[in-house]
This record gives structure tokens, sequence and C-alpha cells, in this order.
């Protein structure tokens, strides 16, 4: 049997974003309150993430959003990461603004506890990708595509995308 370089390329891209995912789900979660969702996107789907990050970049004036867009093209494979936001009802915090969690519930804050899970998770996750030498970049911007689009469930606020790459040179690397 013979497996040429880009079949291996392919299926290893896809196990090392799998292993993100676990590494991400595994991750500390204040209060041991898991309310990530974390996705995989290749293919179709991941083309129309990039073709929205241009249109965001385009209707905006914001030219890194287009160019994170044209990553997203040379990328095998995006993972994406987003979280509910569901205050902990962690007593005397406020980190949030807000006197309390009720308050902020009522106002419809944004809790600290549930963006710094997702930024421990998307640490981790990451780890896993330096780890298997697959180029990789967080991005905000594949994010907000993300969530433009739908590919999370209605309560996910906050999300980031990490695009994937197996090739001779990263092209997360000298973005210009």
């Amino acid at each position: 049997m013979i497996t040429k370089s880009v079949d291996a390329q392919r299926k290893g891209i896809k196990t090392i974003a799998e292993l993100m995912v676990i590494a991400a789900r595994t991750a500390p979660k204040a209060n041991a309150v898991d309310n990530l969702e974390i996705i995989i996107v290749e293919g179709n789907e991941k083309d129309k993430l990039a073709e929205e990050m241009r249109r965001i970049g385009d209707e905006n004036g914001i030219d890194f959003i287009k160019r994170d867009g044209g990553n997203v093209d040379l990328a095998q494979v995006v993972v994406l990461f987003g979280t509910k936001i569901d205050p902990i009802d962690c007593p005397n915090c406020g980190f949030c603004g807000y006197k309390n969690c009720s308050e902020n519930r009522i106002h419809g804050g944004i809790c600290a506890f549930n963006t710094g899970d997702l930024g421990i998770a998307i640490g981790s996750a990451v780890s896993v990708a330096a780890n298997h030498r697959c180029d990789n970049r967080v991005m905000f911007s594949v994010g907000k595509a993300a969530l433009n689009l739908g590919y999370f469930d209605h309560d996910v606020r906050i999300a980031y995308g990490v695009p994937l790459s197996v090739s001779g040179k990263s092209p997360f690397y000298d973005r210009g």
C-alpha cells in the first residue's frame, strides 16, 4: 500500500481538528459549567465562511477581514469556538460591570467567566495544533462570519475561528 502525502495530510488535519475539539472540551471551566459550542468546518461551508468574511470586510471597509477570508481559503479545515452567555452566579464578582449576575441577566450583559472559559479552551486547542506542527491562527473575524451565517445555536454570542493549514509555508505568517 502506498499513501501519498496529500492523502495523509488530509486525514491528519482532520484528526488534529478533532483533537482540538477534545482539548477545548476538557479545558477547565468556571464552576464546572460548560457553555461552549465547537464546530469543525470544511468544504462548501468553509468556502461560505471565507465569502462572508470578504463581504463583511467590503461592507465595513475593513481590509484585515478580507485578508483573513483569503487565509480561510488557503486553510483545509476551520475549527469554530463559541460560547453561550449564561452568568454562573459567582457571588461578589462584578467583572461584567454589573452588581451581580441577576443584574447582568436583566441588561443582557456578557459574563466574564464565559469569555474567559472560551479563551482558555481556545488556548488548549491551539496548543494541540502547535504540538502537531499544524499551522493555525486564532481569528475573531472567522467567528464573526460564522455567527452571521448561523453556524452556531442562536444563544452563542461570542465566537472565534481557527483555520488550519498543512503546506510548505504557513498562510497565516507574513500576512501583509
